[in-house]
């Protein structure tokens, strides 16, 4: 397979006084087109940091990123941005939709940042992919929370990315709408999108074809 995002001896450091914090310690991996990651590990142990540098959201302290071979370092901020709008779909924890927009609203956002014009036959397939077709003119506070982030996924999925990163996706969820976020990732990656998962879940990670273990920023497993 063909490698999307590769961290090599990958280090993030932050002072905290005197101190010097490791939230990565020389973690290496490798993103592969059809991957489906789990990052597990304790708190504190640097999952959400590792999503952060991949997504290009945040810089190493110390190592290499590349994103398709390129080292994403080199290209500035804006280069980073481009990276971010054309490859890589965010799905977090929180939400993030905007109360005041509609559901179709909300997936639509991105398209402002990477301007791009909305396409309304495109909105109406990513809400039809995540079940939500009969919600799209809806505010996000009359939605459950399970299909919350299925608005959050259809939004990650706007821009075409070829990979999705997810930051405890069913950590708001209760175990019904866990299950039908999990099956859609599923269903996202049987169509070609790398999936990577930061979660607690043990249920979720054996759904994974590979799991990574981190413990105080390093990989142990």
């Amino acid at each position: 397979m063909n490698s999307l995002i590769s961290l090599e001896n990958v280090s993030k450091f932050y002072k905290r006084g005197i101190e010097e914090v490791h939230a990565l310690d020389g973690v290496t991996l490798d993103i592969a087109e059809g991957d489906l990651i789990a990052i597990c590990g304790p708190s504190g142990s640097g999952k959400t940091t590792l999503l952060n540098i991949a997504g290009c959201m945040d810089h190493a302290s110390k190592g290499v990123v590349r994103i398709r071979g390129e080292e994403v370092e080199r290209g500035g901020e804006r280069r980073l941005a481009e990276i971010r709008q054309s490859m890589i779909g965010f799905v977090f924890q929180q939400f993030f939709l905007i109360p005041t927009l509609t559901v179709e609203e909300n997936v639509e956002l991105p398209l402002l940042f990477s301007h791009h014009k909305a396409n309304p036959s495109r909105t109406a397939d990513l809400l039809e992919r995540v079940g939500l077709s009969h919600r799209r003119h809806h505010l996000p506070g009359q939605l459950s929370g399970g299909e919350m982030q299925r608005v959050a996924v259809a939004r990650s999925l706007i821009n075409e990315p070829k990979v999705i990163l997810a930051d405890e996706p069913t950590g708001n969820l209760d175990s019904r709408n866990s299950a039908a976020v999990v099956e859609l990732f599923e269903t996202l990656n049987r169509a070609g999108i790398a999936i990577v998962l930061v979660t607690h879940n043990p249920d979720l990670a054996a759904r994974c074809r590979k799991v990574v273990h981190l413990e105080d920023g390093k990989v142990v497993g």
